[in-house]
């Protein structure tokens, strides 16, 4: 009760009532208007009534999308979706309950979206399947540190681009580009749980299993597949037709086709005599250690 009567008078404008509801001993303070914090928007209620009559109930299926989107008749909005300006959705587009079209994205005909995906600053291909809580063509994380010695953000200005026949797992992260666009080839398959960074480049084919982290502006070629748990350091070249066996770390390029693992990954028949190699090494260790008198 003290912090709400603290915010009361923060604000001089606001004018509050104490009131004792009835049969209770619990105190509240009935604010005149709302209380303006960093976080509300700085419109009046005029505006926001106005914006909100910009966006109408899709026949198909209930969700809402703004006036100026273009929306083909056959697709569906479900309940609780909401198609935001200026933006293009294909014939026969599923957009699942929960899930949000940024301004000025592009959905390609038969793409369907699962439950609360949320895509901005990018463009889906055509057939695509985006499962529950996807996120596409938000900011990459970059920061530099400035003359003061503040961590400052890079800007992050450009567009994810998801090719034909894509499928991305549940609660996948793909980032927007800063010096290049990001891109995802056709018919490349991701597995749930993948980080892709921004202005990262994926062929076509590919297929990457749960929880890869592919770092910012790396290039991978057509045909790669990750196992899973393989990351792969930033600004890094993957050549077509790479295999990498899971929890792989590639910290180089990889010029030559072929089977690669371990940390860091090298050529897969060097990785298995290392890890026979350091299997020996352990079990004479301690042989010898037990042979050894006390």
């Amino acid at each position: 009760m003290r912090f709400a009567k603290l915010i009361a008078l923060s604000e001089p404008k606001i004018s509050a009532s104490r009131v004792t509801l009835p049969k209770s001993n619990v105190a509240a303070l009935v604010f005149s208007r709302l209380i303006s914090t960093n976080c509300t928007s700085q419109h009046t209620g005029e505006d926001a009534e106005i914006e909100y009559q910009d966006f109408q109930k899709w026949c198909n299926g209930g969700g809402l999308f703004h006036k100026s989107a273009c929306i083909d008749p056959s697709a569906r909005i479900e309940v609780g979706a909401l198609v935001h300006s200026e933006s293009a959705v294909g014939a026969n587009v599923y957009v699942g309950s929960g899930s949000v079209v940024g301004p000025a994205v592009t959905i390609g005909q038969s793409t369907r979206t699962g439950y609360n995906v949320v895509l901005s600053n990018c463009t889906i291909g055509d057939f695509c399947v985006i499962h529950h809580g996807v996120c596409i063509g938000q900011d990459g994380f970059g920061f530099f540190i400035d003359e003061q010695g503040l961590m400052v953000k890079k800007p992050q200005c450009l567009k994810a681009r998801i090719g034909n026949y894509v499928e991305i797992g549940a609660n996948t992260c793909i980032d927007r580009g800063s010096w290049r666009d990001t891109v995802i080839g056709d018919h490349t398959k991701i597995d749930n749980l993948v980080q892709i960074g921004h202005n990262v480049e994926i062929g076509k084919n590919c297929m990457l299993c749960g929880q890869v982290g592919v770092a910012g502006s790396v290039t991978i070629g057509d045909y790669v597949i990750l196992g899973g748990r393989v990351s792969i350091k930033d600004h890094v070249c993957v050549a077509s037709k790479v295999r990498l066996a899971a929890n792989s770390c590639v910290t180089k390029n990889i010029s030559e086709a072929g089977d690669y693992g371990g940390f860091p990954a090298i050529a897969i028949h060097e990785w298995r005599k290392q890890v026979v190699s350091a299997r020996q090494t352990s079990r004479e260790f301690w042989q010898n250690k037990k042979k050894k008198p006390v």
